[in-house]
Order: C-alpha cells, then sequence, then structure tokens
C-alpha cells in the first residue's frame, strides 16, 4: 500500500522533473564541457544544476534521499530509514554528451525497499510518465513548468508485439544479451529490437512499444527504481535474472543484480 500523504507529493515532483528539464536542455544548446568523476564516468553542468533543483523540491517533503550526484549517507544510516528518494537527475549523461536526445530524469519514492512511486522524463521530448501500483500509470507533455496537459492514464496492452519487440542497451551488449534473445525467439517465435539510451527503455515498455528489456550489465539503483514501479503499476515486473524476485532498494550495495523486465502480456503468455 501507498500511505495516502505520498500521493500528495505528486505535483511537487513532477514540478520538479518540469523545472529540471528545462534546466537541462538549456545546457544542451550550448558548447558545454563535460567532467570526468573519479570512477570514470562523465559528469556535465546538466547533470548538477538539475541535480540541485530536483534535492531542493524533494527536501520539502521531508524524505530522505539517494542521488548519483551526491554525497550519500552511509549504509550505517540509509539502513534505518524506511522511506527514501532515489533520484538519477541525468540518466544516460553519455547519451547527452553525444546529443541524440536519449537521457532522461529519473525518481523513485522507496518505501520498505520496494518503489512505490516512480517518475521519468524526457527532457528532449518534454514528456513524464509515472506511477505506483496504487493508482496507475499515466503520462503527460509539458511546455513550461506551470502549463502542463491533463495527465492521460496508461492501459497496459493486452498482447504482445508482433513480433515480440525487445529493448536493449545502445551500449552494452553480452552473450548473455544473445541467450536471452534466442530464449524468447524459440517461445515467440519472431522478434525483434529496439536499441536505445537510458531509461528512456521504460517510456517504450510503458506505451506498449516494446515487450521485455533484459539488463545483464552494471546498472545503479537509481537508473531503474522508477522504471519498476511504473511497469508493476502496469501489470509487468522487473525481476532478479536469476531468482525471479522483485529487485529492492536502499542496500548497502547501490549496484542492481542482472535483471529482465516484462510487460503484463508477456508474463501472461508465459504463465499459460
Amino acid at each position: 500500500m501507498i500511505p495516502s500523504e505520498f500521493q500528495s507529493f505528486i505535483p511537487l515532483v513532477l514540478k520538479a522533473c518540469i523545472e529540471a528539464s528545462e534546466a537541462i536542455m538549456e545546457i544542451y544548446e550550448t558548447d558545454f564541457d563535460p567532467s570526468i568523476k573519479n570512477d570514470g564516468s562523465p559528469v556535465t553542468k546538466a547533470d548538477l544544476l538539475s541535480n540541485a533543483i530536483i534535492k531542493r523540491e524533494l527536501e520539502k517533503t521531508g524524505i530522505p534521499t539517494i542521488m548519483e550526484e551526491s554525497v550519500n549517507s552511509p549504509y550505517e544510516v540509509r539502513k534505518n530509514w524506511e522511506t527514501v528518494w532515489i533520484v538519477d537527475p541525468l540518466d544516460g549523461t553519455k547519451e547527452f554528451i553525444k546529443k541524440n536526445r536519449e537521457f532522461a530524469i529519473c525518481i523513485a519514492l522507496v518505501h520498505q525497499n520496494q518503489p512505490v512511486l516512480g517518475f521519468i522524463a524526457s527532457p528532449a521530448n518534454k514528456e513524464i510518465i509515472f506511477g505506483g501500483k496504487e493508482i496507475g500509470a499515466s503520462f503527460l507533455r509539458f511546455t513550461q513548468v506551470d502549463q502542463a496537459e491533463n495527465w492521460k492514464a496508461i492501459h497496459p496492452k493486452t498482447e504482445t508485439n508482433n513480433p515480440l519487440k525487445i529493448s536493449g542497451s545502445r551500449s552494452h551488449h553480452s552473450g548473455n544479451d544473445l541467450k536471452f534473445n534466442e530464449s524468447m525467439r524459440q517461445f515467440f517465435g519472431e522478434v525483434s529490437f529496439i536499441k536505445m539510451g537510458s531509461a528512456l527503455k521504460f517510456f517504450d515498455l510503458a506505451l506498449g512499444k516494446a515487450d521485455v528489456y533484459p539488463r545483464f550489465a552494471p546498472t545503479m539503483e537509481w537508473d531503474i527504481a522508477a522504471g519498476q514501479a511504473i511497469i508493476e503499476a502496469l501489470g509487468g515486473s522487473v525481476v532478479h535474472a536469476e531468482t525471479n524476485q522483485p529487485l529492492r532498494y536502499n542496500k548497502e550495495n547501490l549496484y542492481n543484480p542482472y535483471f529482465i523486465v516484462q510487460t503484463k502480456p508477456v508474463i501472461e503468455r508465459l504463465n499459460k
């Protein structure tokens, strides 16, 4: 169950997504210079500005945060948090640097280690998907901070695409991906592939443009917590690739295990 007070945070988080999106796109249109973090990954002014905007808004809720571009509390502190925001202020920084528009903002509210609300914004497309099990999933387009169209409920597809559409990373591939794709081909017949950067893959899954997304490469909790909340709201799942159990968050190690995302029609066909 999502405590009712959590649902009251939705307008605040949507506002944060829109403000951060506009700030990101202002920098996107300039000749910015990326820097390299200690872990070897790139960071830009857009990452940091988005982080500051979102952190400012989420602090109003009184709930602690785990954010990619912030210094996070040690696990000895975090393990006592029943509820936490998990945030990637600019998912797909490499795609942002390439200027291919395939980057996103991810914000998840995690309660008792499970994502109960998720928000994914596409700054370049001016779109947001959000949802949770108790409220379903919705889609909106925005133009300015104080101007957004009415939310539109997302209704899960009742059938898989034909051919089955497998979403995958534009940058990461492995032998496990090939094995998984072959298993899908044997069960569903013909399959096709969609290559997409960042959490925008969850847009395709939520809107029925893709059916399944296997990930056999490293990711962090902030990369997929929001997507899990949205996909579960639509009857789908995000599960551990080996145990088939839903992923959990605010772990001591913030890396995710390898996982598989399945939409509701895929689950139903596999369980027949």
